[in-house]
């Protein structure tokens, strides 16, 4: 989710654009598939002509076309939101707290969003000494509602054409599943961005994505993954999910890559040219209801 006064994306935006046109121009019309044209970047990469920092950017940029809003949104149970008729004396703490930008206001429940507020139009109301005159009604900025299959490049290239940086994602019976920001898009291209608030590996190793489905961080360690989802992977042989998955491929697994370990199934979600970043795990029979998720 977004941070506060984080400096404009255009920067990331251009950078973007520009390597799609550099490789373009690099490779010409040889390549007959995506896969081609990560070998091409791969062989200039080993032949000096880049670096393993701009391999790995170029192969983000191009994942991006793959990925799905669904695949990096903030899930509907994560959403810090502001209930539309909470005087502002009462929501302050919780945009403090979460030191986010934009929130999603709703009225009664998570399915009726009504609009989006932005902190810097409360931090307005308290600079002025207004107390008692605040408007929501006025403050709100439309929502903006997309599919969770809708795929980042066009998303990205919409975020950019309206300047919305936040969109609610709904499932195909119109309930809200979620929230992507124009952070999220852009950290698929140029990795991780952290500023002071952001604090390392924050926010749930492992969250529910659906019936008998999870979705979880490679760097849990498999430890913690045993006594979540009672599980029994040796230990010793690996520290972490990723680890296990990793070695069960022999190779370092691109997205989309799936691979059956005793009875769990594990997709890769997000991967890189030097390890695995996130997973989507089910199993053959229910996993045991969990009543927390790992922090």
């Amino acid at each position: 989710m977004d941070s506060p006064e984080k400096p404009p994306p255009s920067a990331s935006l251009h950078l973007w654009l520009g390597f799609r046109n550099w490789v373009n121009k690099l490779v010409g019309n040889q390549p007959q598939s995506s896969r081609d044209l990560v070998d091409v970047m791969q062989d200039a990469q080993k032949r000096g002509l880049l670096d393993q920092e701009e391999l790995d950017t170029i192969q983000r940029v191009l994942q991006v076309s793959e990925l799905r809003v669904r695949d990096i949104m903030i899930p509907r149970s994560k959403m810090v939101v502001v209930e539309k008729d909470s005087p502002p004396e009462e929501f302050l703490p919780i945009l403090i707290e979460s030191a986010h930008s934009r929130f999603p206001v709703i009225d009664g429940d998570r399915d009726k969003i009504v609009g989006i507020l932005l902190a810097k139009d409360v931090l307005g109301y308290f600079e002025q000494g207004a107390k008692g005159s605040f408007n929501m009604r006025e403050a709100l900025r439309p929502v903006v509602f997309i599919p969770e299959s809708k795929r980042l490049n066009v998303l990205l290239t919409e975020f950019r054409a309206s300047r919305n940086h936040m969109a609610i994602v709904v499932d195909e019976y119109g309930g809200v599943g979620g929230l992507v920001t124009i952070e999220d898009v852009l950290e698929q291209i140029v990795g991780e961005i952290e500023d002071e608030h952001d604090v390392e590996e924050e926010g749930d190793m492992v969250y529910q994505h659906g019936e008998n489905e999870f979705v979880t961080k490679a760097l849990l360690p498999l430890e913690e993954f045993n006594a979540f989802f009672d599980a029994d992977f040796d230990v010793e042989e690996n520290d972490t999910v990723g680890g296990l998955v990793v070695k069960s491929f022999g190779h370092v697994p691109q997205r989309g890559e799936v691979v059956t370990i005793d009875s769990y199934l594990f997709e890769v979600l997000h991967a890189d040219s030097r390890r695995v970043h996130l997973l989507k795990v089910s199993k053959t029979e229910p996993i045991p209801e969990q009543t927390t998720f790992l922090h």
